[in-house]
């Protein structure tokens, strides 16, 4: 039966890994068992140049899937692959992904809009430029992706108030 099983590998050699692994399904013999290998990918989109640039980012770095017939055989082909370190399960014994973990790790559910990577820095300056505190300028003491935001420390009577605001709220000075 096959299922997704999901494996180690040295961070930043995911596609190295992949492509070792399908080499060797190839040449032992053991493409009945091992039907695919995935680096989970997201597509994430940033404005440098002012140009709207899109690139492929690692979602789980350090990690690949692979959908296989689970034996001795498709193991040992797996385990015994430069670049992997072990299956990811309790006492290194594979453990399969549920169909929801699959789905979601492969943007299967939907066809999400590509996030939006942001251009700020912890510590930079900026102008908030709408919303109830427009014209003020503070600078960057946190930065959250996931939500778009960014918490700006703004001088307000004297003092330093963390404010959140959106990625398009502010511009840099």
């Amino acid at each position: 039966m096959f299922r997704w099983y999901v494996v180690n590998t040295y961070s930043g050699h995911e596609n190295k890994v992949k492509h070792n692994l399908e080499h060797r399904v190839m040449s032992m013999g053991q493409k009945r068992n091992v039907r695919q290998v995935v680096v989970p990918t997201e597509t994430v989109s940033e404005m440098k140049d002012n140009q709207k640039v899109t690139t492929e980012k690692r979602t789980m770095p350090g990690y690949v899937l692979v959908n296989m017939d689970l034996n001795e055989d498709s193991w040992s082909v797996v385990k015994n692959t430069p670049g992997i370190t072990g299956f990811v399960g309790a006492s290194n014994e594979p453990v399969p992904l549920t169909q929801a973990e699959v789905d979601r790790l492969l943007h299967r559910e939907t066809a999400e809009r590509p996030r939006t990577r942001t251009q700020f820095s912890v510590g930079e300056a900026v102008k908030v430029i709408s919303g109830p505190l427009s014209d003020f300028s503070g600078e960057i003491s946190e930065i959250n992706e996931d939500q778009s935001k960014l918490k700006v420390l703004v001088s307000i009577f004297g003092r330093e108030t963390p404010v959140e605001v959106g990625f398009d709220q502010v511009k840099k000075i």
